[in-house]
């Protein structure tokens, strides 16, 4: 469904209505298209500590215009405030800051930046992660980018977003694979968010198909985000295998068929839906994605036990016999990537969505519980919550809440699955084993929850 405001708002007259009337103006967003050839297409600004110097390096990978900031030790020409281009990127590294005093680099950097920041411009802050540093001052003030960057997502204008990596001693060779994701447009509806990159091993081969020669299993595949992420996976040269309810047959043979790829019908949670997987799948797995989910809306009060344990078997109980059954067997290969579809409801919890959130909120568990594991055999599992997506269940959603939805959020509009899916292709490629354990928020800096 479109979003009629975001078009209005952006016309001449509803330029001018909004405007007078001091209503939000949210602009359209940019996404990834198909034959883009950077991540970034525009001007990419660099300064702060040590690992400037380190993404200076890849820079010319990322765009073809990068340039230096308040940094003398940095090998590009300088940009100069109200001279230079618009700025379509811009890393800072904080890693270097060590006490209070210093955070007053942040606002000396950024401070004349920001009204030189192009439509839909992406923002990345590197820091250490407090709980490493051996320094009480040290963590102190490596805590405090949180703050800082959750803050500035929130002041950014235009479509621009704002994110925070921790980036741990040994994985800095995993940056490149971060900020092609976090400084283009396959993170429209990424801000405000945190993120902690530890050492991995593994190395995308090919930027243009980084995840050729890898096989990907989608559940919940046969339409909206679910389809989105399949299109996805394959569009970067994963071989999908596409599992849904036996009712979505058509749909699912139609999008196997136009991806290249194998349908897979099947209940999650019949009683022998891990043996009929494991016998499905007999050349293993690099990628798995537990999409698939349903919702049975009631206040607690008025909550059914039929409503309750279907939600809770399909969306968390169903996603931990599978995977238990998929490790067990042998069909996870040495690296494989795992995300699970939680959702900003089990972040902050939603009215009449006890059993959803609960549900939501386990996956997110689920990933943190079973990270060590996996790291073990170089293998990863994340979380990604989903914010306000426009999709056939929030267009039957009712007018109010609707738009509330698409409001609340410092980009001021719902995301589109393709915002998910972009988020779940890059925790599937093999360098982002460095991320394990987390939840990765797609909700445009939604002002629901953390």
């Amino acid at each position: 469904m479109s979003d009629r405001y975001l078009g209005f708002a952006n016309s001449t007259l509803g330029r001018k209505l909004v405007d007078a009337l001091g209503l939000p103006r949210p602009v359209p967003l940019e996404r990834w298209q198909a034959g883009r050839l950077r991540p970034i297409e525009g001007a990419l600004v660099l300064g702060g500590g040590p690992l400037a110097g380190q993404v200076a390096a890849i820079a010319p990978r990322l765009t073809a215009d990068c340039y230096g900031f308040a940094s003398e030790a940095l090998e590009v020409p300088a940009w100069v405030a109200g001279l230079g281009p618009k700025l379509k990127a811009v890393v800072f590294d904080a890693s270097h800051l060590s006490d209070s005093d210093d955070l007053k680099q942040l606002r000396e950097f950024f401070q004349p930046l920001l009204r030189s920041l192009a439509s839909s411009a992406h923002v990345v802050i590197l820091g250490r992660a407090p709980e490493a540093m051996a320094d009480a001052q040290d963590s102190v003030a490596q805590r405090a980018l949180e703050g800082f960057s959750r803050s500035l997502a929130k002041e950014l204008r235009n479509g621009a977003t704002a994110n925070l990596l921790y980036v741990a001693e040994g994985a800095e060779s995993q940056l490149e694979g971060a900020l092609r994701f976090f400084l283009s447009p396959k993170s429209a509806f990424v801000s405000g968010q945190v993120l902690r990159l530890a050492p991995c091993a593994a190395q995308v081969q090919d930027w243009t198909r980084p995840l050729a020669g890898r096989h990907a299993l989608v559940t919940g595949a046969a339409r909206g985000i679910g389809a989105a992420i399949a299109e996805t996976l394959a569009r970067d040269g994963a071989e999908v295998t596409l599992l849904d309810v036996p009712q979505a047959q058509r749909d699912l043979d139609a999008l196997a068929a136009r991806l290249g790829g194998r349908a897979l019908a099947l209940d999650i949670c019949a009683a022998d839906a891990a043996a009929q997987l494991l016998e499905a799948l007999p050349q293993g797995l690099d990628i798995v994605v537990h999409n698939a989910g349903i919702t049975r809306d009631k206040t607690l009060a008025n909550m059914t036990p039929e409503y309750w344990d279907a939600v809770l078997a399909v969306n968390l109980k169903a996603p931990q016999v599978l995977t238990q059954a998929l490790f067990e067997g042998g069909k996870l290969h040495a690296d494989a990537r795992i995300t699970l579809l939680a959702s900003v409801s089990g972040i902050a919890g939603n009215r009449g969505q006890s059993n959803y959130a609960a549900s939501k909120a386990g996956l997110i568990g689920f990933a943190q519980a079973w990270a060590p594991r996996l790291a073990e055999q170089g293998a990863s599992i994340n979380a990604v919550a989903p914010g306000f997506i426009e999709t056939h269940m929030t267009a039957a959603m009712p007018m109010g809440l609707r738009e509330a939805g698409r409001r609340l959020s410092s980009l001021g509009q719902g995301g589109l699955p393709q915002d998910v899916a972009e988020a779940i292709a890059w925790l599937s490629q093999p360098g982002s084993g460095a991320v394990n354990g987390q939840a990765l928020r797609v909700c445009g800096q939604a002002l629901m929850g953390a």
